[in-house]
């Protein structure tokens, strides 16, 4: 057997013998499975790295530097995890509650002239929606239809609109 093969079976050996106590330090201290999972995978990683380096100055006290790893990347992972859920609340308290277009940018005629093109039933879906502010449930029982008949009326009426506005041809 060369080197590179006991190399190999070593790391294997060291993998096998760590990852589920490492798997269950993750679960303990993460208290999530692919947190807990991520921990193994990164320690082992970092461990076996340091062992081809010579970084590891007390072979025979390994574990203690296994566990020490452990502790420092999963502090490292919950750190991230705080800091990212942080940007997340901060990014969605920024948001606008919502959102209104310019008028300016619309073409007002244009938009009238489409509103008319489309039959009747759609005019009046789309208008209940977004001029009445009422949803599919409501409009649907206005019109004797089901909620889900109206948004699919709806979603082809905005359709038929958007190539309108855009100058295509009714199909």
């Amino acid at each position: 057997m060369n080197a590179t093969t006991l190399e190999a079976d070593q790391e294997r050996s060291f993998c096998q013998r760590y990852s589920n106590r490492i798997r269950a330090y993750g679960l303990c201290h993460l208290r999530d499975t692919a947190a807990a999972e991520d921990l193994v995978q990164q320690v082992l990683l970092i461990v076996l790295q340091a062992l081809r380096d010579g970084r590891v100055k007390d072979v025979d006290n390994l574990d203690k530097y296994v566990f020490g790893t452990c502790r420092i990347t999963a502090m490292d992972m919950r750190r991230g995890s705080a800091r990212q859920q942080r940007i997340a609340a901060a990014a969605a308290t920024a948001l606008p509650d919502s959102y209104e277009p310019p008028w300016e940018l619309a073409d007002r005629s244009c938009l009238d002239q489409c509103l008319e093109r489309l039959e009747a039933r759609a005019r009046a879906v789309v208008l209940a929606t977004f001029v009445d502010e009422r949803d599919a449930d409501d409009v649907g029982r206005s019109m004797s239809l089901s909620a889900g008949n109206v948004r699919v009326i709806r979603h082809r009426a905005l359709a038929h609109l958007q190539r309108c506005m855009e100058g295509e041809q009714p199909s």
